[in-house]
C-alpha cells in the first residue's frame, strides 16, 4: 500500500484558506487534522471535532514524548498537532492535511522532509484589508493586528513548494487541486510502474 501524502497549508487570516480547502475536500479525500490545545473549550464545541482539549500536563507529557508534530504557545495555552492521527492514516494509504501557521509548518517540515507545503496568498495587503472588513466580525484593533501578522507571514511564502494567489476563488481552488493530483503523480512507485508493464 502506498502511504498518504502530507499537505501542509498556510496563508493569513482572511486569504480565504478554509474556503478553498472546504471545496478541495468534496472532490478529494483527506485525512483533516484536528489540532490540540490547552484552552478551555468553548460552547457549542465538541472534543475531537473541534480540538482536541488536553490538559497542560497532557499536552507537555506528549511533547517530552515527541507526539507533536508541531506547537506553540499563545497567551498561556499550548496548540498544536498530535503526531499519531497523522502518521496512522498516511500508514493507511490516507493523505493528510493540516492547516497551520508559517510557524508551526516550519516545524512539521524539519520532522517530516516529505510534506509538501502550500502558501495560499491573497492578491494584495489592500484586498486582504478589504476581505477582513467585510466580514465585519472583529474590531479595528484586532483588523490592524491581523494585516500586521500577515505582512510578517507573506515573506515566508518563499519557503513553501508552492504559492497559490487567491484572487479568483475558483481558479485558486483548481489550483490546489492540481498541486495535490500532480504529487500523486509523482509519488507513485515508478519502477512498479515499469516493471508491471514489461511483464504483461
Amino acid at each position: 500500500m502506498q502511504k498518504g501524502l502530507l499537505f501542509v497549508v498556510s496563508g493569513p487570516s482572511g486569504c480565504g484558506k478554509g474556503t478553498i480547502l472546504n471545496e478541495v475536500k468534496k472532490e478529494i479525500p483527506f485525512y483533516y487534522s484536528v489540532s490540540a490545545t490547552t484552552r478551555g473549550m468553548r460552547e457549542g464545541e465538541v472534543d475531537g471535532v473541534n480540538y482536541h482539549f488536553l490538559t497542560k500536563e497532557e499536552f507537555e507529557k506528549m511533547i517530552s514524548e515527541d507526539g507533536m508534530l508541531e506547537y506553540a504557545k499563545f497567551c498561556e495555552n499550548y496548540y498544536g498537532t498530535p503526531r499519531k492521527a497523522v502518521e496512522d492514516m498516511r500508514n493507511l494509504g490516507t493523505d493528510a492535511l493540516l492547516e497551520i501557521e508559517v510557524l508551526g509548518a516550519s516545524q512539521v517540515r524539519e520532522k517530516c522532509p516529505d510534506a509538501i507545503s502550500i502558501f495560499i496568498m491573497p492578491p494584495s495587503i489592500k484586498e486582504l484589508e478589504r476581505r477582513l472588513r467585510k466580514r465585519a466580525t472583529e474590531e479595528e484593533s484586532v483588523i490592524q493586528k491581523r494585516l500586521a501578522q500577515a505582512e510578517h507571514e507573506i515573506p515566508c511564502a518563499i519557503n513553501y513548494d508552492y504559492i497559490v494567489i487567491n484572487g479568483e476563488l475558483e481558479k485558486a481552488i483548481e489550483d490546489v487541486k492540481s498541486i495535490i493530483r500532480t504529487e500523486h503523480l509523482k509519488a507513485v512507485d515508478k519502477q512498479k510502474i515499469v516493471s508491471e508493464v514489461l511483464e504483461k
